[in-house]
């Protein structure tokens, strides 16, 4: 009877502390975005978007205006977590106003959506940084290629190529008719799109190579690693106080990423269209 007791009074308390948690859930603003400077480092190879043109600098002016008034208190964004330092000292001379008077600055420095997005609403928000998470871990697709060849795979390599043409004929077509770059945004930002970059990162790829074969998995695997120490290094830097934080990283971060914070009862998904649309 007295077990039955202290089993009750834990079972009550454990309870309480977790209705108080879920009083106090955060929300994560997850923006998956293309490379605004398309680098070609993906799979899929894509057309790009001018992201310097006038009615791009006014839809990102647009966009920085409502997160603004959203008011994240951080803003996590895919650069290599051990190289903070740099990113700290490229986002004081941006808050100094002089960023892009360096007529010498790279396509990625120019371009780059860290640079055109994520410091444009941090200075916007008075925030004194920018989080670096992305964590780099290996990605052998040419490996799982070589695999799916090697065992006479024809359907899933079939399957593959047709996901990724798919998705490049897609992205494509909007860039070709003028599509906005909102518009460009919600469209990566689809459940569709994140549901086929889950399903092509982890399950498609458990299937390459015969029994002996695991280059499949291991990609899977380091993919996940990936996205998780990047969800851990979120985690890590939030503290009490924030309420909202933003996350801007590539398509397939953020698909994973959702998925972790689903399955997290103190943490909720906020889209860029609640934001804009409220």
């Amino acid at each position: 009877m007295k077990n039955l007791v202290i089993l009750s009074i834990v079972f009550l308390a454990l309870s309480c502390m977790n209705a108080q948690e879920k009083s106090h859930v955060k929300e994560a603003l997850l923006i998956g975005t293309f490379h605004y400077n398309n680098p070609g480092a993906d799979v899929a190879k894509t057309k790009s978007l001018d992201i310097l043109s006038e009615d791009s600098q006014l839809e990102l002016k647009k966009i920085s205006s409502e997160i603004k008034n959203y008011n994240p208190t951080k803003i996590f964004v895919e650069w290599p977590y051990n190289e903070q330092k740099e990113l700290d000292s490229l986002y004081l001379i941006y808050t100094k106003g002089n960023y892009f008077d360096n007529d010498s600055l790279s396509n990625f420095y120019l371009k780059n959506e860290i640079f055109q997005l994520a410091f444009r609403v941090a200075k916007e928000n008075n925030l004194k940084k920018v989080y670096a998470i992305d964590y780099a871990t290996p990605f052998p697709f040419e490996d799982v290629m070589k695999e799916i060849e090697d065992n006479n795979q024809s359907d899933l390599k079939k399957r593959i190529e047709e996901g990724i043409s798919k998705f490049t004929v897609d992205f494509d077509h909007k860039i070709e008719s003028g599509v906005s770059l909102t518009e460009l945004t919600y469209f990566v930002n689809s459940q569709e799109m994140r549901k086929f970059s889950n399903y092509f990162h982890n399950d498609l790829m458990l299937l390459a190579g015969g029994t002996n074969d695991f280059s499949g998995p291991l990609l899977t695997s380091e993919w996940f690693k990936r996205n998780l120490y990047m969800w851990s290094l979120i985690q890590k830097n939030v503290t009490k106080s924030d309420e909202r934080i933003m996350v801007l990283a590539g398509t397939s971060h953020v698909a994973m990423l959702e998925l972790f914070i689903k399955e997290n009862d103190n943490w909720k998904v906020k889209e860029l269209q609640q934001v804009m649309e409220k």
